[in-house]
């Protein structure tokens, strides 16, 4: 009996030998599947655009007008009406004085703000003004490679996320069809 076995298992390990060449029972989920190589026939680099948002500071130069010198006018102005009030009231005598007094203050408010403005000059100048805006950036970017190969005379297109070069490992499975 253990002669009639000894051949039987001889054949069965030598048919298991030759598949295991060829490949079709190579390590993977799928019983049914197995691994080759195939020819790249063409490969063309896919490019797509990533858009970001840059934030940036915008500057300019803006025209002002300035005011430099003189003195207080208010100060100016209440100091001259205080003096014409104090002038008016000693010239008059009677209603005359009250008259006198308000006619004195408002010249000498008058007089007063003028003399404060004298010393006054405007001259034009420059400042630098900056607002936030933001701008987009868009950048040609590599997304991956269609490739074109042959596997036993079928041609195939996938789409990969490297360059394969000449060969390409694919794995074939087979499925009864329904």
């Amino acid at each position: 009996m253990y002669k009639m076995f000894l051949p039987a298992l001889a054949l069965v390990l030598a048919t298991g030998a030759v598949h295991a060449q060829d490949g079709r029972y190579a390590s993977g989920d799928d019983a049914n599947s197995h691994y080759g190589w195939a020819d790249v026939l063409r490969v063309d680099p896919v490019y797509g655009v990533a858009r970001t948002e840059v934030p940036r500071q915008e500057c300019y130069e803006a025209p002002v007008v300035r005011q430099e010198g003189g003195g207080n006018t208010t100060a100016g102005t209440v100091l001259g009406a205080v003096i014409g009030g104090v002038l008016g009231n000693t010239v008059g005598k009677g209603d005359g004085r009250k008259a006198a007094t308000v006619a004195g203050a408002v010249a000498g408010g008058a007089v007063g703000h003028g003399v404060a403005r004298r010393g006054e000059r405007e001259y034009e100048d420059t400042v630098t003004r900056c607002r936030q805006v933001s701008s987009v950036s868009e950048q040609r970017r590599l997304m991956g490679y269609d490739v074109e190969y042959r596997y036993h005379g079928d041609v195939y297109v996938s789409r990969l996320n490297y360059d394969p070069g000449e060969r390409l490992r694919v794995r074939v499975s087979v499925a009864p069809a329904e």
